[in-house]
């Protein structure tokens, strides 16, 4: 059923058009993520469906009675409500109910059996009573705690005035109370913001289940990953709808721009022959019928666009300007916190030259500030730290505290490198898409994004080779993330820093360090193995803790679990190796019928030696796909095997 309808829905500002023709359709129970780059208008957009801004052009329609829940980016609860108040607000409905059945039930125990009025009002308690069950009425306060304690919140947060949280627990409740709401739609822009990874883990849980339709703006490609299954992108002012999630996405973008490509350039090709014929021709009496024939065809041919491809990125790398020793810091039972108050400890760290280390954890636990600690702003409770040979410390602040607000974005550059040429800072601006007049706006005046292209911008500039980053990619769109990503992946120097991107991480990090009250544990790997270890880890502790007391010597159970283990983490990589072989027998299947299609074209049926290079390439591509079935039959019968063996 179809929820909603965008039609033809225009923005413009003066005389600039953000975005128009746009054409959106929302099925109940669709997964939309909404992508493109900052500025091309999707926090807008979705203020229109929601209802909340009027577009200059066209309409939105609605299903009748369908409900809408929209929650804007970095949005917060603020009131003088409890926590517990504000998340029963979701259930107001219900608790009317809830009120009205317990009105009835005393009306029942005092109104005798034969009187008239017992048995109508006993119907009408019956039918309150089934849409209090429909409803989760007696379930919704369970609910609450699991949301809440989802969010991060246990019970000594109920009792709280939602005014005394901080700014990114606001944020949290905020959302917390709108998937309680349950709406119909549920419109959500950058719900990730102030999420540590634990509590994204859960939100993608609890958005895959969910009942009702969702609609979402995020820049975290991980999550876009695991929960859409369409894509609607915003570029140069248009819309463009995909099938899939984010990476399927990209597949099919570049599919789609290597198809347009090939028709624009085939038609040039054309358009040249024809206008080649016509130049040679056109004055000649005997051929001059033939060269107007051919004019008019080029007159009346409806001319392809050349491809505009990708939008313009940023384009940098990070050089440094000497390497350090092996050794880049160490640090021995290390402790963090304010105020002599720990929150972690022992914190054990040895980073080496050129190794890339994430550092993950929950909020609050000092993630921050241990990174603020490595560059000397806030000591260390205890611990001794080694600093390797010629260690030059680069730092990224999350929230841009060393920019200097009154300063233009040229002066912010210049004023620390007095020496180089105004052309050479114009030149790095530039690569982080600062250019002409751009230069000279000032930091005041810039969003989150650009004032984190100047930050990346200034720590180019400094070539340091030990570079620490608190959060690096907050504020920025997926297409300058993955220009910071390639960048990264090239820098000579080492990498230490804190980020809740997961599709980040797993790019980056070679290793990734968890942070907890317990102090620091190392995982030899990036994301996904240190998610496939945590999940190990826990299953074992369940076990043991399930065993009866005993010696500390492995017993025959606990060496049975540890072999069920290995066999199950077998059983994954196959699991992971027959779905990667199954997505390329389908993109093999694409290609053939492709081919095929291009061999029965009339344009080429002509053509023996293109029909020749065709069916090359078809036989080439049947043996790989016989290839293809023969290693998916092979690797399935394994499967199988060690599947009948668990």
């Amino acid at each position: 059923m179809i929820l909603l309808q965008a039609n033809q829905i225009a923005r413009q500002f003066g005389a600039e058009t953000l975005f128009e023709n746009i054409q959106l359709e929302v099925s109940s129970q669709a997964r939309i993520g909404l992508v493109g780059r900052n500025g091309a208008g999707k926090s807008t957009l979705l203020k229109i469906i929601a209802g909340i801004e009027e577009p200059d052009k066209g309409t939105i329609t609605k299903t009748k009675n369908v409900t809408l829940g929209y929650l804007a980016q970095d949005t917060g609860l603020d009131s003088t409500k409890t926590v517990w108040e504000e998340m029963l607000e979701a259930f107001s409905d219900v608790r009317q109910i809830e009120k009205r059945m317990h009105e009835l039930e005393i009306q029942i125990s005092q109104t005798p059996p034969e009187d008239k009025d017992y048995e109508t009002v006993l119907a009408q308690y019956d039918r309150l009573q089934q849409e209090f069950i429909e409803r989760n009425g007696y379930g919704y306060e369970n609910e609450m705690r699991a949301v809440l304690n989802g969010f991060q919140f246990d019970e000594s947060f109920y009792d709280k005035p939602t005014q005394s949280l901080s700014g990114g627990q606001k944020t949290r409740l905020a959302l917390a109370k709108k998937l309680l709401q349950s709406p119909d739609l549920l419109i959500l822009d950058e719900p990730t913001n102030h999420l540590d990874i634990e509590t994204l883990n859960w939100l993608e849980g609890y958005l895959q289940n969910y009942r009702g339709a969702l609609l979402i703006v995020s820049h975290d490609r991980y999550f876009l990953d695991k929960i859409v299954n369409e894509i609607y992108e915003i570029s140069r002012s248009k819309m463009q709808h995909f099938k899939g999630n984010y990476s399927r996405y990209l597949e099919l973008k570049e599919q789609q721009l290597a198809s347009q490509w090939k028709a624009y350039e085939k038609q040039q090709a054309e358009i040249s022959k024809l206008e080649d014929f016509v130049a040679k021709n056109i004055v000649r009496a005997s051929t001059t019928k033939r060269a107007q024939s051919r004019r008019k065809q080029l007159e009346k041919m409806e001319r392809i666009d050349r491809p505009e491809g990708k939008e313009k990125s940023a384009n940098f790398l990070f050089h440094i300007a000497k390497s350090s020793g092996n050794i880049v810091f160490q640090l021995e039972n290390g402790a963090i916190g304010y105020n002599d108050h720990v929150v972690s400890e022992p914190i054990n760290l040895d980073i080496k030259r050129q190794e890339a280390i994430a550092l993950v954890g929950p909020n609050g636990i000092g993630k921050s500030t241990l990174l603020k600690s490595i560059i000397g702003e806030i000591p260390l409770i205890k611990g001794e730290e080694r600093f390797g040979t010629n260690v030059a410390i680069g730092y990224y602040d999350q929230g841009q505290e060393e920019l200097n607000h009154n300063k233009t974005i040229l002066a912010e550059l210049w004023d620390e490198h007095p020496t180089t040429p105004e052309v050479d800072i114009r030149r790095v601006l530039g690569s982080f898409l600062f250019s002409g007049e751009d230069v000279d706006k000032s930091i005041s005046q810039l969003s989150g994004g650009e004032k984190a292209r100047v930050s990346l911008a200034k720590l180019a500039m400094e070539q340091k080779n030990f570079l620490v980053l608190d959060e690096p990619t907050n504020h920025l769109d997926i297409d300058n993330k993955e220009v910071l990503e390639n960048a990264l992946i090239d820098y000579e120097g080492t990498l230490f820093f804190v980020s809740h991107d997961r599709y980040f991480i797993n790019r980056i990090a070679t290793k990734v360090v968890e942070l907890s009250e317990d102090g620091s544990h190392l995982y030899l790997g990036d994301y996904d193995y240190y998610l496939e270890k945590k999940q190990e880890e826990e299953e074992l502790a369940a076990y043991e803790k399930e065993e009866e007391p005993q010696e500390k010597t492995m017993t025959a159970g606990k060496k049975s679990f540890v072999q069920s283990k290995e066999q199950q983490k077998q059983v994954r990589s196959l699991q992971r190796k027959v779905t990667q072989i199954e997505e390329q027998l389908s993109s093999t299947e694409e290609k053939i019928s492709q081919i095929e299609n291009e061999m029965t074209a009339s344009e080429n049926l002509d053509d023996p030696i293109k029909l020749n290079e065709l069916d090359q390439n078809l036989q080439s591509t049947r043996q790989q796909q016989d290839d293809l079935t023969e290693e998916w039959e092979n690797l399935s019968i394994q499967l199988e095997e060690l599947e009948s063996q668990n």
